[in-house]
């Protein structure tokens, strides 16, 4: 396993992290505590889930998935071998159950904060993240950001991070984060950070893979030269980066057929890239999938990975993809389809 640090902190995580919204949905939770021991022993030290999981957002399911870490971390008695990870929800219509309101204010995270604790059996959270902005932003399938005027909205970055700074010092939280976030508000929150001496956002959790370079826009630059390093997920596009629904061998109980409702990488430009995409790993002698992850795992300002698999098998071959290498021809022609099809997905 190859290793890396949460920003400037001296918290050590594997390039791969196992990601956990499955479990309590599409994983039992013997599936999710089998996933994260064979994780461990292939040198995984890094889990990451959210309040709201399992996905997709349900209240019979809300917490689930860190009920399901919390009980293998119990079982196990690893929780000083593992970096856990975990998310407070941002407003949403439709997951009002988990909290109402749903907002960052220090109330609202003291509540999250304590909730996830419980659930996952710990008395601290290593890196606690804003799962995404409260503000109107272009997140979740929407590349282009569309200005509201009228938006009802109150800048409280700085109310944040004191917030998180009281949870810090309380030894509830070790480090934070942020996800699904803009060039704006990564720099909003880190110069708050300096001017007020507030812990910093070491890590920013959102999309990029084959299909959705997004992030090397603007955020990219800000991640490398201020050390907030990229969380990548989604980085098999929900699975259309494995190449098995362009060859018809996708199965009934995968993530798209059972919730068609995550298309966002399904349009008919992301299937060409995708077949394009294919012909080089077939080229090459790879599996499409350990090429689009040995890419995003590559990339200079990408601190951990985020892996998702419904089967074991799904697993061992996403974790070995650390082991992939890839040379300067095969990054050559990724970057060809890329100039010809750019960010089909949003």
């Amino acid at each position: 396993m190859k290793y890396a640090y949460l920003g400037k902190t001296d918290i050590k995580v594997s390039k791969i992290c196992l990601g956990t919204m499955t479990f309590g949905e599409q994983n039992t939770e013997a599936e999710g505590h089998e996933q994260m021991s064979y994780a461990h022993e292939q040198g995984v030290n890094f889990f990451d889930t959210a309040e709201m999981y399992a996905v997709p957002g349900r209240k019979e399911t809300q917490g689930d998935s860190e009920r399901v870490i919390g009980t293998w971390l119990k079982k196990t008695k690893l929780r000083d071998k593992i970096i856990v990870a975990t998310k407070i929800s941002g407003p949403s219509a439709g997951l009002k159950y988990i909290r109402n309101p749903l907002n960052f204010s220090k109330s609202s995270i003291n509540e999250a904060v304590e909730g996830s604790l419980r659930r996952l059996k710990t008395d601290y959270i290593d890196l606690y993240q804003l799962h995404w902005p409260e503000r109107n932003v272009n997140c979740f399938g929407q590349l282009d950001y569309v200005h509201d005027d009228n938006e009802k909205w109150t800048d409280n970055f700085l109310e944040i991070l004191q917030a998180f700074d009281e949870n810090i010092k309380a030894g509830k939280i070790r480090t934070i984060g942020i996800s699904n976030e803009s060039p704006w508000g990564m720099m909003r929150f880190h110069h708050l950070s300096k001017l007020h001496n507030l812990p910093k956002m070491v890590t920013i959790q959102n999309p990029y893979s084959l299909l959705n370079r997004s992030f090397e826009v603007g955020r990219a630059e800000i991640a490398m030269r201020e050390k907030i390093g990229l969380m990548a997920y989604s980085p098999l596009g929900f699975g259309v980066l494995t190449g098995k629904y362009l060859l018809k061998m996708d199965k009934e109980r995968d993530r798209l057929n059972r919730f068609p409702q995550f298309a966002r990488y399904s349009g008919n430009t992301s299937t060409q890239a995708t077949q394009k995409y294919l012909d080089i790993a077939t080229k090459n002698g790879l599996s499409l999938t350990q090429m689009a992850l040995a890419f995003v795992t590559d990339r200079p300002f990408t601190t951990t990975n985020i892996i998702g698999a419904t089967t074991l098998e799904q697993l061992k071959e996403n974790i070995n993809s650390v082991h992939l290498d890839l040379n300067e021809d095969i990054i050559k022609s990724i970057n060809d389809v890329h100039r010809e099809i750019s960010n089909p997905a949003p």
